[in-house]
C-alpha cells in the first residue's frame, strides 16, 4: 500500500522574515510525527514556476498531501491556488478546501459572509468601495491587510482613533502606500483578545479546543493587539508583553461556553476541515465579535494550535493523525 504524504510548502528564500521561515518547523515537525504514524513524508516546495513540478507529484503518487502551503510568490491573496491545484490533480488534501481557503483569506469577504450568516464581526470599511456597514465617529479604528495573516503589516500605528470617515480613508490610503497591499478598517474592539482552535474529530466530526485568551503587559500607550513585533520579533516589548493563558477563573465559564458555540458555528458555516482558528475580540459588554477565521493555521510546536491541543488532552501525534484522517471525509 502506498504509505507516502506529500508534504506541500510555499518556497521559502533567504531573505524571508520570521513568519515565512515558521513554516519550515512546521514542515519538520509534521514530518517527524508522520514517520512515527508509518507514513513516508515527503517535503516539496509550491512552485508552479519550477519545470517539472507537476511530473513530480505524479511520480511521488502520494495518498494525500499535508497542505502547509501560506502563500504564493509571498502573497497572502494566492494562498487558494494550491487548493485548487491539487483539486485539478484530484489528490485529497489536509485542512480547508479551495473555496474555504479562498473565502477566510479574504478578510473583507469573510467579514460579510459572516454578517449573512449572523456571526458578529466588527464593522469594516474599504477605500474605493460602498460603505456597508453603519460607522461610528468620532471612534477607533484598526488598519489591516485585506489578505495577509501573520499579523503582516500591523504595527504600533495600526489602530488610529478619527473623527470622520474622510479622515479614516485618508489613513487607509497611507497604509495602502507604505504596505503596497490592499487594505481595509475595522472597528475596534477595546477588550480582551481570544484564539479559539478547532480540530476534527472521528467521533463528533469537530472538536473545540480549550480557548486561548491573550493578555498585554504593555506600555500604557500602546494599543493591546498581537502585531507583527509580538508575535515574530523576540526581544521586542510587544514580544515579551504578551502571554497565552489556558486557566480562567469560573466566572468566566458562560464566556467560554458561548466562545465554543461561535467557533462550532464558523467551522460550520465555512464549511473548514482539519484543522481552523477562529480570533474573537470580546467587549467591556461581553459581546464576542469574530476578527477572522485561519483555515490554514500555524501547527508549529509550542505554538498556539499546539499548546490547545496538549491542553485537551490531544497529543501533538493524534493531532497530525485527525488532521490526514479528515483529508480523506468528504
Amino acid at each position: 500500500m502506498n504509505k507516502t504524504i506529500l508534504i506541500l510548502h510555499q518556497p521559502v528564500p533567504e531573505d524571508a522574515g520570521p513568519d515565512e521561515w515558521d513554516v519550515l518547523d512546521q514542515v519538520e515537525a509534521v514530518e517527524g510525527e508522520l514517520k512515527k504514524l508509518g507514513y513516508k513524508p515527503r517535503a516539496i516546495p509550491f512552485d508552479l514556476d519550477k519545470k517539472g513540478f507537476s511530473d513530480r507529484i505524479k511520480k511521488l503518487h502520494p495518498l494525500c498531501v499535508f497542505n502547509l502551503v501560506e502563500c504564493v510568490h509571498g502573497d497572502g491573496r494566492l494562498i487558494h491556488l494550491a487548493c485548487s491545484y491539487l483539486d485539478h490533480m484530484g489528490i485529497p488534501y489536509t485542512g480547508a478546501g479551495s473555496d474555504a481557503m479562498y473565502l477566510t483569506s479574504n478578510k473583507v469577504l469573510a467579514k460579510r459572509w459572516m454578517r449573512y450568516a449572523g456571526i458578529p464581526t466588527p464593522e469594516w470599511v474599504v477605500p474605493g468601495k460602498p460603505v456597508e456597514c453603519d460607522l461610528r465617529f468620532p471612534s477607533t479604528y484598526i488598519v489591516k491587510a485585506q489578505w495577509e495573516d501573520a499579523s503582516i503589516g500591523l504595527d504600533g500605528e495600526s489602530v488610529v482613533t478619527v473623527n470622520s470617515l474622510d479622515e479614516l480613508l485618508e489613513m487607509l490610503r497611507l497604509k495602502e502606500r507604505n504596505l503596497k497591499k490592499p487594505c481595509f478598517a475595522e472597528h475596534f474592539i477595546d477588550g480582551r483578545e481570544f484564539n479559539l482552535a478547532v480540530l476534527a474529530s472521528d467521533t463528533n466530526g469537530t472538536q473545540v479546543l480549550p480557548p486561548a485568551e491573550i493578555t498585554f503587559d504593555y506600555a500604557d500607550h500602546m494599543p493591546r493587539i498581537v502585531d507583527y513585533k509580538a508575535k515574530w520579533i523576540e526581544g521586542t516589548p510587544e514580544y515579551e508583553g504578551t502571554e497565552r493563558v489556558l486557566d480562567f477563573p469560573p466566572e468566566d465559564e458562560p464566556l467560554l461556553k458561548n466562545l465554543e458555540k461561535l467557533a462550532r458555528k464558523c467551522w460550520e458555516c465555512f464549511d473548514l476541515k482539519g484543522y481552523a482558528r477562529v480570533d474573537v475580540r470580546v467587549d467591556k459588554q461581553l459581546s464576542p465579535w469574530v476578527l477572522e477565521i485561519n483555515a490554514n493555521p500555524c501547527i508549529s510546536p509550542n505554538g498556539g494550535f499546539w499548546a490547545a491541543s496538549v491542553k485537551a488532552g490531544v497529543p501533538y501525534q493524534d493531532m497530525i493523525a485527525r488532521i490526514v484522517s479528515d483529508a480523506f471525509h468528504s
